[in-house]
């Protein structure tokens, strides 16, 4: 299948990564890999911001301590060892001697402290790295990581591009890390590729770092992100050979229509780590929504099942809670709010929601994130026939792009809104950020925009991210569920299994457990394209 990229702008670049077939299966350097994407940056600075806008090409662009293989065990990458003291409250990392950031200047100790530091003041995710009390550098290639308490998925958090090793040569220079200017123009990174061009909403063009660390690598000469808003037309440039890979397919006839493609494989292998929870949050704040009362009868008159038998045709699992099944830490023991409108509109006749002449009780506004069609804007719609059963009036209110839509959710301009967050690994990592009181933080998506607050619950969370006995944590995390399951800050709908097409010439696809969320400097082309 001919592989090639639809931007007359790049035409020659590609063209000229596309030389001579090589036809062996041992890992060959060059060739270009155009990846077809919906998603739109808006920086790419992913120690400050999360989503995989934005987390995607950090991966490629900036290197991380550790790395992660499909089995989730932990491998050397900026750090070639670390040692954890007896006690679990000090991490000792030994760096690589030899790597250098992409203007040449040495990766030292002060780099990953800086950038520590950075990821703990401006990152949404606020317990990735919550234990950390401090970063001490007795050497240019030493790190001791500090800790409050024993952190278990430490190590785990830094395989992601959740904690990038960002140059403080560079973001040091007493700037706001958020808005720097480095974020989008001459990034800076020690990654495998370099970010040589972006377009907005067009492309971003990653080209090979000659002088990174891991000798021989990156096999591809480049990476580029072809975007394409509409998931329809993703799918035909990827038929015409238009695209290489595209990950985080979730359009239930996109994947059914791509696997027939014989020229493609298609898999959901990839996502292991991501663990993506679809859900309906709620603004529990202000408005109706902010009653317990109303959101569990919005919960009573949705149909989860419907949702994934007949919306999704099976292709999505139903989820009941804040961790996702097949996690070691997910109970089915909670609260499921099974169909039935009769307790719904008990609920809100309880809450004092009186039916009106036109059979009305209250209106409210639905928000879905832009370009998941399948599992956000027709979920959307569904959810405004069912609630008007009971007599909610609902508007879908579209965003534009992302931006829009996380402007709006992040200031709390929402009564109720789709998305998607990941568990990314542990609990620690994905899913305290979502309901402790603390991070609550107007402006910042994927924080706790529901503004839900519970001490007990900040209790439990704190609890289990410092506990290393596997029953024990266990025991917390199933309480904190069942308690989530009656207060309902969010009603969880389904476990999206992403899908990911790729040509059947590629070596190595992104199938560990981050996916294309990791450096991808392995990959190849058993037959380059020509």
């Amino acid at each position: 299948m001919l592989r090639k990229f639809g931007l007359a702008a790049l035409a020659a670049t590609v063209a000229a990564g596309a030389a001579t077939a090589v036809t062996a299966d041992t890992p060959k350097k060059g060739g270009t890999l155009v990846m077809v994407s919906s998603q739109v940056p808006r920086h790419f600075n992913p120690a400050v911001q999360s989503g995989i806008a934005t987390m995607a090409p950090g991966a490629h662009i900036f290197a991380t301590l550790v790395r992660a293989d499909a089995n989730w065990k932990i491998h050397p990458y900026l750090a070639k060892s670390w040692t954890t003291s007896a006690d679990g409250k000090s991490v000792t990392f030994k760096l690589r001697t030899d790597a250098t950031f992409h203007d040449g200047k040495p990766v030292t100790s002060a780099d990953v402290k800086f950038s520590i530091e950075t990821q703990k003041a401006n990152h949404p995710f606020k317990t990735s790295l919550g234990a950390v009390t401090g970063v001490e550098t007795p050497d240019a290639h030493t790190v001791v990581v500090k800790l409050k308490h024993p952190h278990p998925a430490l190590t785990l958090a830094m395989s992601t591009s959740i904690v990038p090793i960002i140059p403080k040569h560079v973001y040091g220079d007493g700037q706001n890390p958020k808005t720097h200017p480095r974020n989008i123009k001459n990034v800076v990174g020690s990654g495998a590729y370099i970010l040589k061009e972006y377009k907005r909403a067009q492309y971003i063009l990653l080209e090979r770092n000659p002088n990174y660390f891991l000798k021989g690598r990156p096999y591809m000469d480049r990476i580029i992100y072809k975007i394409i808003r509409d998931s329809s037309s993703r799918v035909i440039a990827m038929e015409r050979g238009e695209g290489s890979l595209q990950p985080f397919m979730s359009e239930v006839a996109s994947i059914a229509r791509l696997k027939k493609d014989k020229d493609l494989v298609v898999t959901d292998k990839g996502y292991a780590g991501i663990g993506p929870n679809t859900w309906l949050a709620f603004n529990t704040k202000e408005g109706p929504t902010s009653d317990v009362r109303v959101r569990q009868a919005i919960a009573y008159a949705i149909d989860r099942a419907f949702i994934t038998k007949e919306l999704h045709r099976g292709v999505s699992t139903p989820s009941t809670g804040p961790i996702v099944p097949g996690s070691p830490f997910y109970t089915k023991e909670v609260e499921t709010y099974d169909l039935n409108l009769k307790k719904a509109e008990a609920l809100l006749e309880e809450a004092g929601h009186k039916k009106k002449a036109d059979g009305t009780r209250l209106e409210l506004t639905i928000d879905y994130l832009p370009a998941v069609p399948d599992v956000q804007q027709r979920i959307a719609e569904y959810a405004r026939a069912q609630l008007k059963k009971v007599g909610i009036k609902v508007t879908v209110r579209n965003s534009p792009d992302f931006p829009t839509w996380a402007k709006r959710i992040s200031n709390w301009q929402f009564d109720m809104t789709m998305d998607l967050p990941f568990n990314w690994g542990d609990p620690v990592i994905g899913v305290h950020r979502s309901y402790l009181c603390n991070n609550i933080k107007k402006g910042v998506i994927w924080s706790n925009t529901q503004q839900y607050c519970n001490p007990k619950v900040d209790q439990l969370l704190e609890a289990a991210g410092k506990e290393t006995d596997q029953a024990k944590r266990r025991a917390l995390y199933v309480e904190f569920q069942q308690i989530l399951a009656q207060e309902l800050p969010v009603y969880w709908i389904s476990v999206l299994p992403y899908h990911t097409a790729y040509d059947k010439n590629l070596g190595n696809p992104p199938v560990g457990i981050w996916g294309i969320v990791s450096p991808m400097d392995d990959i190849y082309w058993k037959k380059q394209p020509k």
